[in-house]
């Protein structure tokens, strides 16, 4: 791939995302879940857009999260990010969130990780 084509695929991608993001902007006044998804990694984060502030954040990276997720799949894993988003959402006093998947499609690891937490108890 050139560099041209690189450009232009980056390009579309950032399109994507902002459309996707303008459209939850328009539509919500709930804190945005916003997700992050790597070869091998898998991140959220729960952002209040009016001020700008990250509320609550998961990610396969973390630490005390790693044990547990020692032998499991991606897609295991990011089950057990979306019930731990879940609970730290509910800790920080958030219940109703608009899920920002970016430019990612709502199939696999991104389903995934929105189905626990709805099954912990986040709406969307």
């Amino acid at each position: 791939m050139d560099h041209l084509q690189q450009k232009r695929k980056w390009k579309r991608r950032a399109r994507k995302q902002m459309g996707v993001r303008r459209r939850l902007r328009a539509a919500s006044t709930r804190p945005r879940l916003s997700v992050y998804r790597s070869t091998k990694n898998i991140a959220v984060q729960l952002i209040d857009d009016a001020t700008g502030r990250t509320l609550a954040a998961a990610s396969s990276l973390e630490k005390d999260l790693r044990g547990q997720m020692a032998g499991k799949t991606k897609s295991e894993q990011a089950v057990l990010i979306g019930t731990t988003i879940a609970e730290r959402a509910k800790a920080a006093g958030v219940e109703q969130v608009a899920f920002d998947r970016g430019y990612y499609p709502f199939h696999g690891r991104v389903k995934a990780l929105a189905e626990a937490a709805r099954e912990g108890g986040l709406q969307f």
